[in-house]
């Protein structure tokens, strides 16, 4: 027999509570069988309100939590959602997650997002990292040049991948992507329209699919209207680069009279950078961006922009996986976004 002073028994009490609750602890507390405890916390069973209270009263006093590792093991199902995407702190993909988010989390889905800064060896840990941790589900945006052997790993483990933005691999995974060359070839027509002649594609480094592809809407623009100007800008896509790289595109070519962007933030940063030198954009020279962030619309002066709402991008991408692991023999399918150019004040006449 063990006997406790006053004292020794709160300190005994608290090593007890601070192990890991169990089934077999919270049945013991409700003085009822593990079984018990086990289909009241699954909502199976004809169990009386009165047990079903004490079960629960019984698991709250101890905080616990049903184990979900443990339950997949079993089920074979998994209520996480693994997400990988690449510079989560820019605003547009901000807002994406959040629309993954809300949308998921009202089907019973916890969503954990990882940022692999388009690195294929970074990319790689984080998809391992989720399969150990038996995610139920991916959505993915591929770092520019995925190699094969990542396909071969997403593949061998059967998990359900919705591929966004980028990687359209038809017949392999579900895809939701964005219709950038009709995009960017639409703003700049608008631009033409507008009188402009000497317009410049702004913005984004490197050659990602995203970006070639809407240079390619650009440059289409540009010789269906038989332009002989055209002129590719680099800026890596936030709002300091877009200052500092519309400031130096102002001293190397003043002619440049409007200018398409690869994104959001980056069309900003042009912004800020043209009222520093005194300029308005949308007069001096006009500014078209891409996503229509929430940003787009309170700044000064509103930006023109071709909307895609990353918001509903997120919401609709969730919609597409839940169907996915609804119906896991259903055949793959692309979806390409409908886009709408809103025109504000960041683009005029010349």
């Amino acid at each position: 027999m063990i006997i406790c002073d006053n004292k020794e028994k709160t300190l005994y009490q608290i090593l007890i509570m601070s192990k890991k609750p169990t089934l077999q602890t919270v049945a013991q507390k409700a003085g009822v069988s593990v079984p018990t405890v086990s289909q009241v916390l699954r909502g199976t069973g004809r169990i009386s309100a009165k047990t079903q209270k004490k079960v629960l009263d019984a698991a709250k006093a101890l905080h616990y939590v049903t184990d979900g590792r443990a339950a997949s093991m079993r089920s074979g199902q998994s209520s996480e959602i693994g997400m990988i995407i690449h510079y989560i702190a820019n605003p547009f993909n901000a807002e994406l997650i959040s629309g993954v988010s809300d949308t998921l989390e009202k089907e019973g889905y916890l969503v954990s997002v990882l940022d692999s800064q388009d690195n294929v060896d970074r990319q790689q840990r984080n998809i391992e990292a989720f399969i150990r941790s038996s995610r139920g589900a991916l959505l993915w945006v591929p770092a520019a040049n995925t190699p094969d052997e990542t396909l071969d790993l997403l593949k061998t483990h059967n998990l359900p991948v919705v591929t966004f933005i980028r990687g359209a691999y038809e017949g392999i995974f579900d895809h939701v992507g964005i219709q950038n060359e009709a995009a960017t070839s639409a703003a700049t027509e608008y631009l033409i329209k507008l009188g402009h002649r000497k317009i410049a594609y702004f913005g984004g480094v490197g050659s990602s699919e995203t970006r070639i592809r809407r240079i390619e809407g650009y440059k289409r623009a540009i010789y269906a209207k038989q332009l002989e100007y055209s002129l590719i800008w680099d800026a890596k896509d936030d709002k300091v680069s877009g200052l500092n790289a519309m400031l130096k595109l102002r001293e190397k070519h003043p002619e440049v009279t409007a200018i398409v962007c690869n994104g959001d933030v980056v069309a900003l940063g042009a912004c800020h950078a043209l009222r520093r030198l005194g300029e308005e954009p949308g007069q001096s020279v006009s500014v078209v961006g891409f996503d229509n962030i929430q940003d787009a619309s309170t700044a000064t002066p509103p930006l023109t922009t071709i909307a895609i709402e990353p918001y509903k991008f997120g919401v609709k991408l969730a919609q597409i996986l839940i169907g996915r692991l609804r119906n896991p023999e259903a055949p793959t399918a692309t979806t390409l976004l409908p886009f709408e150019l809103k025109v504000r004040q960041t683009a005029g006449p010349i």
